[in-house]
């Protein structure tokens, strides 16, 4: 009884399989038929001789051959190998792998070709080549040398004083850009290294349309003020010039060209707001900005700082968002004094009823939550 239902039940999962099997096919001739028919373009090298399929080739690089590795027939000649270059011939004499490239690509903030060739000192011929050829290159390599030794020194403190402000690769290549610019002019001669890496961070910044203030630029390279905003109207004058506007976003091709206006209270405003840690950050600073716009109207805050006043209208927005911060949050941020701040808001609450967007208050926005100091 046991045998006979094992056996029952295995002729049963064998008929099974069978009609799935039937079932697949007849679904599979169905496709074929409701496919179009289409001729196969496709081109396949195959040996005369053996006809094998698929074909056994084999690329010969070194010959250059094409040669089928069952009878050895050549199928082809003059083949191009398509693989990359590691060679330099740098390390023949000692018997190393060497996988580098042929050479270091051209960079356009240095001085010189970048193409020169160097003959090893080794040997009593390649001595004597090599004195014939320092003795040509000597004056004009020692020129080179010295200004690219004083490029790589300011570029290593742009970059090292960006990285401290967490200002992006992009931003630094135009900053190193308009340095190299005003170094090939000789524009700013008997002025500091450090005076026009500062004017040219500021510079970058406003053309990446993340700007700082003088603030920031400060504290971060300790130039004077004074001596910033000097440095920044003679670079402002030099880069309009029409010789070098044509240069001017070589580097950074996506930022817009640098204005000449002061830093605007809406351009700060992002970037205040992510430091303040909103929920919805982007609303957030949208609404600034907004705000910010709107307050060009109140005649009270005319002449304010841009730092004062992008403040002023965070701390507005927080309140009125539901997602308050304090004035001393907000003046940690915006390197002012919580006094500044509260003084500009008062300008801004007496003119709620004009400045408050509706859409702003469809978003949630209450008037009674705004302070009244």
């Amino acid at each position: 009884m046991a045998s006979a239902a094992v056996t029952s039940h295995s002729d049963a999962f064998i008929a099974a399989q069978q009609s799935a099997s039937v079932a697949a096919a007849d679904e599979a001739q169905k496709a074929s038929k409701e496919q179009p028919w289409q001729q196969n373009l496709n081109e396949i090298m195959q040996c005369p001789d053996c006809r094998e399929f698929p074909p056994n080739l084999v690329e010969e690089f070194s010959s250059g051959d094409m040669v089928c590795a069952s009878c050895g027939l050549v199928l082809g000649d003059r083949i191009i190998d398509t693989r990359s270059e590691w060679r330099t011939f740098a390390n023949d004499d000692q018997n190393n792998d060497d996988p580098s490239r042929v050479g270091d690509s051209v960079n356009p903030l240095l001085n010189g070709s970048q193409l020169e060739t160097n003959i090893a000192f080794e040997g009593k011929d390649a001595r004597e080549l090599q004195r014939l050829q320092s003795k040509a290159n000597k004056k004009n390599e020692k020129e080179t040398k010295q200004s690219n030794t004083a490029l790589l020194a300011a570029y290593r403190e742009i970059s090292n004083f960006c990285d401290a402000m967490n200002i992006s690769k992009t931003t630094q290549d135009a900053a190193k850009h308009i340095f190299k610019m005003t170094d090939d002019a000789k524009y700013f001669k008997g002025k500091s290294t450090e005076v026009i890496i500062a004017g040219c961070i500021f510079i970058a910044c406003r053309q990446s349309n993340a700007p700082r203030t003088f603030r920031e630029i400060f504290a971060l390279t300790k130039v004077p003020k004074k001596e910033i905003g000097r440095t920044f109207k003679m670079l402002e004058k030099f880069l309009q010039d029409d010789k070098n506007k044509q240069f001017i976003r070589a580097i950074n091709q996506d930022a817009p060209p640098p204005t000449i206006s002061a830093t605007s209270a809406t351009e700060l405003c992002g970037r205040y707001c992510s430091g303040l840690r909103f929920s919805n950050n982007h609303l957030m600073a949208r609404f600034s900005s907004e705000l910010c716009e709107k307050s060009s109207s109140v005649k009270d805050l005319a002449g304010r700082s841009p730092l004062s006043v992008a403040a002023a209208c965070i701390y507005m927005i927080s309140h009125l968002m539901g997602e308050s911060r304090s004035s001393k949050q907000i003046a940690a941020v915006a390197g002012v004094s919580d006094g500044t701040i509260k003084t500009a808001y008062r300008f801004l609450y007496q003119e709620r009823t004009s400045l408050i967007d509706d859409e702003w208050l469809a978003k949630g926005g209450r008037l009674d939550r705004l302070p009244a100091n």
